[in-house]
């Protein structure tokens, strides 16, 4: 957790947006003195940031490209709640577990959880994700809405939709969604969406969203090279994971106050743009069986509809997904 004079520093900072700032602006704000706040520009050095200083006009900061502590990540995050309280770790065993007890701790609304590596990271269905130290984003969102239970499945689709939008601005690559939660692209997965919730009776408490990207890996265990890439091997160069999870809060914020204020139909409409083409043939593995037929769109709650080759259609709650 930063500390309140870091915090404070950061946000003189953020607010200056790249203009200078005086010695005696930032003794004034941390009510400290001129040598302190030369110590304090030293400390940001050590964390992440590049120092520019001129005499008599003051000092500005840019995170650099590789930079990845809470400092950095607390700078980037330019938005109104969602990363204004984070808890960051260097290691942990999975994120989406410390969130569950932040939100048995009260945590804000918008709280993130993340890690520069888990020892237990987890997909859909409980299945283990590869999380390694300095390669991806690893992170957890608690999000605080009154909705009714039913609606809880639709943060999938707000999450995986905000965080396309995040790869495509920062590395200009174009990932597709594979229903439900999945993003890919040139048909290799990059990232995975997990979405749970805590309720007390019939009243949604916190619904915590789960991101793994893979985003600066250069291989991949053999079983995966057929089905898994990174960002930095589509891009040919490393990615700022700083400036991706910038991006990321940023337009997961937008989504979610778009949802907030206008419900579902325009989360829906924006997410089948980005969605792996619909009339495409699939294969949906199921608890009760296999369903084979085209992808006809999904409803208004986000169940897919598939329709088969006798023209009947089914819907899927929940199931494995492959192009057949």
């Amino acid at each position: 957790m930063l500390s309140t004079n870091r915090r404070q520093l950061l946000d003189v900072f953020r607010a200056a947006e790249g203009r200078l700032v005086s010695g005696q602006e930032i003794a004034d704000a941390l009510n400290c003195s001129r040598t302190a706040v030369w110590k304090h520009m030293e400390e940001l050095k050590k964390v992440g940031f590049e120092i520019q200083a001129k005499r008599g006009s003051g000092y500005s900061i840019q995170p650099t490209d590789d930079g990845f502590t809470e400092e950095v990540l607390y700078f980037r995050a330019k938005t109104h709640f969602i990363g204004q309280h984070m808890s960051f770790h260097e290691t942990v065993a999975s994120t989406q577990l410390v969130a569950h007890q932040l939100v048995g701790e009260d945590a804000a609304d918008g709280t993130v959880v993340i890690a520069d590596e888990q020892k237990a990271g987890k997909g859909r269905l409980a299945r283990p994700w590869d999380s390694q130290p300095g390669t991806g984003i690893w992170m957890s969102t608690i999000l605080r809405p009154e909705i009714p239970m039913q609606q809880v499945p639709q943060f999938t689709f707000i999450a995986s939709l905000a965080i396309a939008e995040a790869i495509e601005n920062v590395t200009g690559l174009a990932p597709q969604i594979k229903w439900p939660n999945d993003l890919y692209i040139n048909k290799r997965k990059v990232c995975g969406v997990l979405t749970e919730m805590q309720a007390e009776a019939d009243q949604v408490r916190a619904i915590i969203i789960g991101t793994g990207i893979n985003v600066n890996q250069t291989e991949f265990p053999e079983e995966l090279r057929e089905k898994a890439t990174s960002l930095a091997i589509l891009a040919g160069n490393p990615v700022s994971r700083g400036a991706l999870f910038g991006e990321i809060v940023q337009q997961l914020e937008k989504y979610y106050q778009l949802f907030l204020e206008q419900g579902f139909a325009p989360i829906k409409l924006l997410w089948e743009e980005r969605a792996i083409p619909f009339n495409e043939t699939i294969v949906a593995k199921t608890l009760r069986g296999e369903v084979r037929g085209k992808v006809k769109g999904i409803s208004d709650e986000g169940i897919l509809i598939v329709q088969d080759a006798a023209g009947q259609e089914h819907s899927i709650f929940s199931a494995d997904i492959s192009l057949d």
